[in-house]
């Protein structure tokens, strides 16, 4: 076994990649240094690491993106290197160069190669110089609105808008029409001035129905360079990431080859060292044109271990410590296909907007054969506000695509979260989508199938049953602890399992289903119960364990259904599909109350980045009202129906907490449910 490159790392990163690193950096024998905020002092990469520092309170810029206190921190606890993860400082050359003055490792490129790659322009001049083909655009340094525009028409429409500096998705608006575009346009810049600090952009001609396929590169001090193959990034929403698998389907050899020596090249362009991916956009004639290069490892790395069975983070390691590359080019073989969920903390009905709060459950299946879970959260935590929404990475290995693809099915099946709203239904539904399994993917998979994949489970009159057979269960679960503290345990009052002194014991259960409520009433029969709801009527009986799991006969069968109840609601998992019901009478079961009086309100803490109406304007449907930041992501509130706006209760820049009054209008016709939550973005 060959020695460990470093004594001890410090991680400057948190969640599922510090977690990921960690894991990596034990088996090597290297010692861990993690740091945190004040919400992440109990964080899962906290308690992994060998010991941990605290940065500062919640906000990015007060901990995670205070490079000076890293630095000391890597002082302070003897740490040789600094890794950086994804996100953050990941691509910042500030970082790079402050370790290089400290004489402390940073494991990634140079900041001249971060520099040369984070500005897209200049990236661009630099792929133009290597030979290696770029989308139309515009790159040049005119930044006016009116010379944008111009520049726009002149590429014709759609066109994309993009943050000259970063990625990940931020600062990135499709511009459809002229008319679309300055809001578009402005939307980009104020939100890459907030993400990287820099509000330059560049134009890029749309191209619909292309595919996102990124090649994973590895360079070391001595030139050595090799790809590890490609992968597919297709499915994305908000411009983000969402599936991602290797090797990319219908790919051939020959293009695959192309791919990965034009994938060298712009590495060879800026001397690159470490870990990078090269990623580009593939149509259908077989084209393919440079997109971006980023220097540092992708959140997607785990597909590319899955089917070349390398630890890239142990290359990482090794290359930053001095090392060679272990192996050329010819050396690499692919094996089988592997692919990549998401699971977020978001609202895909909502637009993706995402969640935040405790997570009162969480059960990712990770005993399944073949199947891999990155994740930085335990039953239990909670999910902040000021952070990636990330939840965890399910990964899933098989001899082919189709193997691959039905072990992550069955993953998602047996999973269940509750506490908070997550995509996880909605990534079953892509996986469970025709096109899908045909391969048939691009990047307008989502946006071309939004309504299939966001539509509502019909509704499963058995499931309503056994979701008032698991609250009487509960209930008498409740009512033997209370019995047992009480000074007479032994007493029949103590007990609901339909003992009376009199008569038949019947109960009587209210559950809301998608708004609607239902009433299933419970009849103590011979053996259990017998079940009458709108549908007809059911004998049912069972137990409830003491870690929420029902064993219910119905129907002449007997079942087993993992449950989940938190925040009002009631999560059933059976058979692979998720069935939610309200079970208590609040308005709503977020506790978000829908407002009637044209009061808009906060889906979730921010800061209001701009407010674009003021009292007395007159607005349509649909306008935009105020910009608010969330969650490392940009949220437009709209105007539920026509009006005049009445009153604005914050200025840009100020904080505001979910649920606070935004604005109230004066609704000039109010229809029922034409006004809509006050969070739902444009």
């Amino acid at each position: 076994m060959m020695p460990a490159p470093f004594r001890k790392i410090l991680i400057a990163n948190r969640g599922e990649i510090a977690c990921r690193i960690i894991r990596t950096a034990c088996r090597l024998g290297i010692s861990t240094v993690a740091v945190y905020s004040d919400p992440d002092r109990n964080a899962l990469h906290t308690v992994m690491a060998d010991e941990a520092y605290r940065l500062g309170p919640a906000p990015p810029e007060e901990s995670y993106l205070r490079i000076e206190t890293l630095i000391d921190t890597a002082r302070r606890s003897g740490a040789e290197a600094i890794h950086p993860g994804y996100g953050f400082l990941a691509e910042d050359p500030r970082l790079a160069e402050a370790c290089a003055a400290a004489g402390v490792v940073f494991i990634g490129p140079s900041a001249e190669a971060i520099r040369a790659m984070g500005r897209k322009s200049e990236a661009r001049r630099l792929m133009a110089e290597a030979g290696v083909p770029l989308v139309p655009g515009f790159h040049q340094s005119g930044q006016s609105p009116k010379r944008l525009r111009q520049a726009a028409a002149e590429l014709g429409y759609p066109v994309m808008i993009k943050a000259s500096a970063g990625g990940g998705g931020k600062g990135m608006r499709l511009a459809a029409s002229e008319e679309e575009f300055d809001r578009a346009l402005e939307s980009c810049r104020r939100e890459a001035l907030a993400a990287f600090g820099d509000g330059s952009l560049l134009l890029e001609k749309y191209l619909p129905r292309a595919r996102h396929i990124e090649i994973q590169i590895f360079a070391d001090r001595y030139g050595s360079l090799v790809h590890l193959f490609e992968r597919d990034c297709s499915l994305q929403r908000r411009y983000q990431k969402v599936v991602e698998e290797a090797p990319a389907p219908g790919l051939s050899g020959e293009l695959r080859g192309k791919m990965g020596e034009t994938a060298l090249a712009a590495a060879r362009a800026v001397d690159y060292v470490g870990a990078g991916t090269v990623e580009f956009l593939l149509t259908d004639d077989g084209a393919y044109y440079f997109n971006e290069m980023n220097t540092r490892l992708q959140v997607e790395h785990p597909v590319t271990e899955m089917i070349t069975g390398i630890d890239l983070v142990e290359w990482q390691l090794r290359v930053a410590a001095g090392d060679p590359l272990p192996c050329r080019q010819e050396d690499l073989v692919l094996h089988g296909h592997a692919v990549e969920a998401r699971l977020y903390a978001e609202d895909p009905v909502r637009d993706f907007l995402p969640s935040a709060g405790r997570l009162e459950h969480l059960h990712l299946p990770s005993d399944e054969p073949g199947v891999r879970i990155d994740t930085g959260f335990s039953q239990g935590d909670t999910v902040s506000p000021h952070y990636d929404p990330l939840l965890a990475k399910v990964i899933a290995w098989g001899a082919d695509r189709e193997e691959a693809r039905a072990r992550l099915q069955r993953v998602l099946g047996k999973s269940l979260i509750a506490g908070m709203t997550t995509n996880l239904d909605f990534l079953a539904a892509i996986f469970a989508h025709p096109e899908h399994a045909a391969s048939a993917i691009d990047t307008g998979f989502i946006p071309r199938n939004r309504d299939v994949l966001l539509a509502a489970s019909p509704a499963n009159p058995e499931a309503r049953i056994l979701a008032a057979l698991f609250l009487l269960l509960r209930q008498g679960v409740e009512a033997r602890e209370k019995s047992l503290s009480s000074g007479d345990p032994g007493s029949p009052w103590n007990r609901i399992d339909g003992w009376r002194l009199n008569g038949i014991a019947v109960r009587e259960f209210v559950l809301r289903e998608a708004g609607e409520e239902i009433t299933v009433t419970l009849h103590r029969a011979p053996e259990g119960w017998t079940a009458v709801h709108p549908e007809g009527s059911q004998n049912v009986r069972g137990e409830l364990s003491e870690s929420g799991v029902l064993t219910a006969e119905i129907a002449g069968r007997l079942i087993t259904i993992q449950t989940a109840l938190a925040g009002g609601e009631l999560t059933l998992l059976i058979g692979g599909r998720r069935c939610r019901f309200g079970v208590d009478d609040r308005p709503e079961i977020t506790g978000r109350k829908r407002e009637r009086h044209g009061s808009l309100t906060a889906p979730m803490p921010g800061r209001i980045l701009a407010v674009l109406v003021e009292p007395g304007a007159r607005v349509r449907q649909g306008e935009a009202l105020l910009v608010l930041e969330a969650m490392k992501m940009e949220h437009t509130v709209i105007a539920p129906a026509r009006g005049i706006v009445q009153e604005v209760f914050f200025r840009g820049g100020d904080q505001v907490e979910e649920g606070a009054r935004l604005l109230s209008l004066e609704i000039d016709e109010v229809d029922g449910d034409e006004i809509s939550e006050a969070g739902e973005a444009g």
